[in-house]
C-alpha cells in the first residue's frame, strides 16, 4: 500500500500523479536495486585492498527488524500458523534471502503483481472525485491492457491434528529475569476475512476474552504472576486471507509452558462453561459506538487500512463498514441464543484441530549464529568470484558512488509554490471561564456526540529521585483501583463509561525561553456526552480515593511497563538515543530522558526485579498527594455547542468536590501555567554509548538551540528539513545503508541528528558534523529551500481533529497569534537566512553524542561513557 495525505489540492493532484508515475512506471534501475536492496562492495568503496562485504539499505533494515525477540515471534507464527503459500514466508524479506534475490527477478515481480489488473485505489476527503477518476485513467490505466496478474491466495490446508513448533531469539539483556525469558502461545486458524459477519463477531470475541483487567485471559495469565505480559502475537488478526486469533504469555520460565498451556485451555472451557457477564458485552459494544463517533486526523488512512485486506481478497469492502446492521446483527443472535458467544469459542478454539502452539526460547548463540551464516554465505559468494567478477564488483562500487553523488533531475516533478500556501493560521476560537478559581478553557467544535476533557496538575521542582517515578504513577493511577472500586470494578466502568481514563508526564519548554519549564501531569479523556457525569465521577474517585498500596497489582503493571519499555528499543532506538543526545544540552531534554529514555528503562528493570515493593509504593504515594489536587490545576473541554453548557456543568461539581482549593485566582493561561527553571543546569559536550547486542546502530547527536518564539525558530524548521532531505538523506541511507536519519528542531531548546537501523557509528557521527560544511559550501539551490519549506508547512498545517482543536495551546502557551508571527517568519526564511543560521547554531557550540547498537572499538578509545 502506498498511501499519501494533504490539505492541499493542487499538492493532492501533484501527489497522486508522482505516485503513479513511481507506481506503475519506475525506472528499477541496476544502481538503484544494487543501494536499496542489497550488494558486494568494499568496505572503503575506493580502496581494492579493503574486504568486500554486504551491503544494502532494506538488508541492513531487516538485521535490524529481526534482531527484536517481538518481530522474531510474529514473523514466525505466521509462517507456521499459514505454512502453505504467501504467508510462509517473511513478507520484509529475511536478511539471509534477501541476498539471493536479483536485479531481473525484482523487475519480473513488478511486472506481473504492480498492474493495473492487480491494484486497487482508494481515495478519501472532499475533493471531487471525478478528477481524482480521470488522472488515475490518464496517467495510469489507459496505458495497459488486462491481464491475469495471479496473485489469488489458494485455501489454507485445515489441519486435523493440533501442532506445535519451538524457535529461538537473541537473550534480552534488558530483562529483569534472565531465567523467564521464554514466550508461549496458541493460534487459531479462523473463518476467511471475507465473511464479514463472522469476522466482526470473532473480533469482538477476542476483545471479550483479552480485553482489560476483567477479561478471563487477563485475569487467568496475567494475574497469575507468571510472565511480564501478552506474547507479542496477541487476540484476533484480520491481515491475513484466514484470520486468526492468538493468546499466551511472554517473560516466563521455560518450566511454566506446560503451566500456561494448561491456564489457556481451562480458561477456554471455563468460558464455555459460564459465559461472560452482560456488562462485559455491554462494555465491548460500547467501544465500537465510541470508536464511530469519535473523529481523529487520520480516518482516510484508518478506513482503507482496514479494508485493504478484505478488498485484497475480493470481499465486499463496503460491508465491513456497515457497523450498524453488524451489532444489529450480533444482538440478535444473542438475544436468539443466549450461550452465542459461548458456542463460539467451542468451535473456534476448543474443537478447532487447526491449532498451533509456538514456544520460543533465548539462545545466547543466536547472534553469533547469524552472524557466521552471513559470513559464511559472504564466503561463499567470494569463491564464486573470478578475477574479472572482482574488478566488476570493485568498478560497479565506483559507479553506484558516482551516481550517489550526482544530483537527481527534479524539474520533471509536478511542484507547489510558496503562493499556494495560506499566509494565515487556521484559528480556533477560544473561550475561557474561571470555575472555582480554576482557569478552564472551551473549544466548542462539531465533536459528533462525543465530550472530550483534560487537565493539568503542575508538580513545581521535583527531585530526581521523585522524577524518577513519575512515568510509573502515571502508568498505573487508573489502574490501581479506589477505595469505592476495586481495580477490576473500576476497569468494568471505565469501559462502560469511556474512551479510555490516562495519565502522562507534562514536561513543556515555555516558549519563550530555554531555561524555564513546567513539570508535572497532563490527564485526558473522553466519552458519549450522555456518560459525561459517569466519566467525571471515576476522574473523582482517582482524585480523593486512589489505591496504590496492593502489592500484587502493582508486582503485574510493573512487569508488563518493564516488558513493554525493554521491546521498544528494539523499534523505537532512534527516539531514545534522541532522548540520550538531548539530555545534556538542554533542562526539557534531561527531564525528557530521565521519563522515557534509557534511564527509564533500566529503572524500570531494576524496579521490576524487586520483590518488595515499599519503598515504590511510597514514593508513588509521595507523588499521589502532590499532584491529585486542585491546588495549580488547570481544565480545557472540547465540546459540540449544545452540549458545553452541560459539560462546564460537570465540570464544575468535579471541581468542587476535588481535594485541596485553589492556591489563588488564575484568570488567564498565563497565570495558570506554573513554570520554573533550573538554576543548577549547564549545557555540556557528552559522548554515551548504551551497548547492546543489535546487529545495527542508532546514532543521534544535539545542540543547544532556541525556544518556540525564537526567530530563529522558522529558519532552524527549514535547515533541519533540508538537512534531512537534501544531504543527510544521501550520505547516511544511500551511501551508507542505514535505513533512515533526519535533523529536527524540537521544542525542548535543542536542535538534534539522529540515523535508524544503522551499519555505521562514527561515520554517521562525522556526517552530522560536515553538516555545516555543505551548508557553508551552497549546497541547496532556490528550489530546495521552496521545498523544505512547503515540506514545513505541511507539517505545520496537519490537520487536527475537532476532539484536539486548541489544546496544544492549552498544554504549551502557544497561541494562534504566536502561530503568525512564526508564520510570517517563516514565509520569509532566504537562503541568507539558512546558512547563517546553520554558522551560528552548528558551528563552535555544545554537543552531545548518543550511540545505542553493539559493541564498538571506538567506543573504547577514550573520551566515551559506556553503558549497559
Amino acid at each position: 500500500m502506498y498511501p499519501f495525505s494533504t490539505q492541499n489540492g493542487k499538492d493532492f493532484q501533484n501527489l497522486l500523479s508522482v505516485y503513479l508515475d513511481a507506481v506503475f512506471f519506475p525506472n528499477l534501475d541496476k544502481l538503484d536495486f544494487l543501494q536499496e536492496g542489497w550488494r558486494l562492495e568494499h568496505g572503503a568503496t575506493e580502496d581494492r585492498a579493503s574486504p568486500i562485504t554486504f551491503k544494502g539499505v532494506v538488508f541492513n533494515e531487516m538485521k535490524g527488524a529481526m534482531s527484536s525477540a517481538a518481530q522474531l515471534y510474529a514473523v514466525g507464527c505466521q509462517n507456521r500458523l499459514l505454512p502453505s503459500h504467501t504467508y510462509s514466508y517473511n513478507s520484509g524479506g529475511d536478511p539471509i534471502a534477501i541476498l539471493d534475490l536479483t536485479h531481473q527477478q525484482l523487475k519480473d515481480f513488478h511486472a506481473s503483481h504492480y498492474h493495473p489488473s492487480n491494484a486497487r485505489f482508494f481515495t478519501y476527503g472532499d475533493q471531487p472525485l471525478d478528477a481524482h477518476l480521470q488522472l488515475i485513467n490518464e496517467s495510469a490505466l489507459e496505458h495497459f491492457q488486462r491481464i491475469d496478474s495471479d496473485t489469488d491466495i489458494p485455501d489454507e490446508t485445515v489441519w486435523t491434528e493440533k501442532r506445535s513448533a519451538a524457535i529461538t531469539c537473541p537473550p534480552d539483556t534488558m530483562a529483569p529475569d534472565p531465567d523467564k525469558q521464554t514466550t508461549v502461545s496458541v493460534s487459531y486458524l479462523l473463518p476467511r476475512i471475507t465473511k464479514v459477519d463472522e469476522s466482526f463477531e470473532v473480533s469482538l470475541l477476542a476483545s471479550l476474552l483479552i480485553s482489560g483487567p476483567t477479561s478471563p485471559f487477563y485475569e487467568a495469565l496475567l494475574d497469575a504472576n507468571i510472565g511480564s505480559d501478552y506474547s507479542p502475537v496477541c487476540g484476533y488478526d484480520g491481515s491475513t486471507r484466514d484470520a486468526s486469533f492468538s493468546i499466551g504469555l511472554q517473560g516466563i520460565h521455560q518450566d511454566d509452558e506446560e503451566r500456561v498451556r494448561g491456564i489457556i485451555q481451562e480458561t477456554l472451557n471455563k468460558v464455555v462453561r459460564e459465559g461472560f457477564e452482560a456488562d462485559r458485552i455491554e462494555a465491548v459494544l460500547h467501544s465500537v459506538e465510541l470508536a464511530q463517533r469519535h473523529q481523529s486526523t487520520t480516518f482516510g488512512i484508518q478506513i482503507i487500512s482496514s479494508l485493504m485486506p478484505m478488498w485484497n481478497q475480493d470481499g465486499d469492502p463496503i460491508s465491513s463498514l456497515q457497523l450498524d446492521r453488524l451489532v444489529a446483527s450480533f444482538k440478535r443472535k444473542l438475544a436468539e441464543n443466549p450461550r452465542y458467544l459461548q458456542d463460539l469459542v467451542q468451535r473456534y478454539f476448543i474443537d478447532n484441530n487447526h491449532q498451533l502452539w509456538l514456544e520460543m526460547s533465548p539462545d545466547s548463540e543466536y547472534t553469533p549464529k547469524q552472524e557466521k551464516e552471513e559470513a559464511a554465505k559472504l564466503e561463499e559468494r567470494l569463491r564464486e568470484l573470478t578475477n574479472d567478477d572482482k574488478e566488476q564488483v570493485y568498478q560497479t562500487g565506483l559507479q553506484l558512488a558516482d551516481a550517489q553523488n550526482q544530483e537527481a533531475d527534479i524539474s520533471c516533478l509536478p511542484t507547489v509554490t510558496i503562493s499556494d500556501i495560506d499566509p494565515k493560521t487556521k484559528r480556533t476560537v477560544i473561550k475561557t471561564e474561571n470555575l472555582s478559581g480554576s482557569y478552564v478553557q472551551l473549544h466548542e467544535q462539531p465533536t459528533n456526540g462525543v465530550t472530550y476533557f483534560r487537565g493539568v496538575s503542575p508538580l513545581g521542582a521535583l527531585d530526581t529521585d521523585l522524577l524518577l517515578y513519575l512515568p510509573l504513577f502515571c502508568n498505573i493511577v487508573t489502574q490501581m483501583g479506589t477505595d469505592e472500586s476495586n481495580f477490576r470494578e473500576f476497569a468494568k466502568q471505565e469501559e462502560l463509561k469511556t474512551g479510555g481514563l490516562s495519565v502522562s508526564p507534562h514536561i513543556v519548554q515555555n516558549a519563550s525561553s530555554t531555561d524555564a519549564y513546567e513539570l508535572g501531569i497532563v490527564l485526558g479523556s473522553h466519552c458519549l456526552d450522555r456518560k459525561l457525569d459517569d466519566m467525571m465521577n471515576l476522574w473523582q474517585q482517582i482524585f480523593n480515593s486512589v489505591t496504590l498500596s496492593d502489592h500484587d497489582r502493582l508486582s503485574t503493571l510493573i512487569r508488563m511497563e518493564a516488558s513493554d519499555l525493554s521491546n521498544s528499543v528494539a523499534f523505537m532506538g532512534h527516539a531514545f538515543a534522541m532522548r540520550g543526545a538531548a539530555s545534556a544540552v538542554s533542562t526539557v531534554g534531561k527531564l525528557s530522558e530521565l521519563t522515557g529514555g534509557i534511564t527509564q528503562v533500566n529503572l524500570m528493570k531494576q524496579i521490576a526485579e524487586l520483590e518488595d515493593l515499599s519503598e515504590v509504593i511510597s514514593k508513588l504515594q509521595r507523588l499521589s498527594s502532590l499532584v491529585l489536587n486542585r491546588t495549580d490545576m488547570r481544565f480545557c473541554l472540547n465540546a459540540s455547542p449544545e452540549s458545553m453548557s452541560a459539560a462546564v456543568n460537570a465540570l464544575g461539581q468535579f471541581i468542587d468536590q476535588l481535594p485541596g482549593a485553589p492556591a489563588s485566582s488564575k484568570p488567564s493561561l498565563d497565570s495558570a501555567q506554573a513554570f520554573i527553571t533550573d538554576e543548577e543546569f549547564n549545557p555540556t559536550s557528552s559522548q554515551k554509548h548504551f551497548r547492546i547486542p543489535f546487529p545495527v546502530n542508532y546514532v543521534s547527536m544535539a545542540t543547544t538551540a532556541v525556544p518556540y518564539k525564537h526567530g530563529d525558530f522558522p529558519k532552524l524548521m527549514v535547515l533541519a528539513r533540508l538537512l534531512s532531505s537534501k544531504f543527510l538523506h544521501k550520505e547516511i541511507r544511500e551511501k551508507g545503508g542505514a535505513y533512515g536519519s533526519g535533523a529536527s528542531i524540537g521544542t525542548d531548546g535543542t536542535f538534534k541528528f539522529y540515523s535508524y537501523r544503522d551499519p555505521h557509528s562514527m561515520d554517521t557521527l562525522e556526517v552530522f558534523r560536515r553538516s555545516l560544511s555543505w551548508m557553508q559550501s551552497g549546497g541547496f539551490t532556490a528550489h530546495d529551500l521552496d521545498e523544505a519549506k512547503f515540506a514545513v508547512f505541511s507539517n505545520v498545517d496537519s490537520p487536527i481533529a475537532p476532539g484536539s482543536k486548541g489544546v496544544s495551546t492549552f498544554l504549551n502557551g502557544v497561541t494562534d497569534d504566536d502561530r503568525q508571527t512564526q508564520r510570517d517568519r517563516l514565509f520569509k526564511v532566504s537562503s541568507h537566512d539558512i546558512t547563517d543560521t546553520a554558522d551560528r547554531y552548528l558551528g563552535e557550540r555544545w554537543y552531545s553524542s548518543y550511540l545505542i547498537g553493539p559493541e564498538n572499538d571506538a567506543t573504547k578509545q577514550g573520551g566515551w561513557t559506556l553503558q549497559e
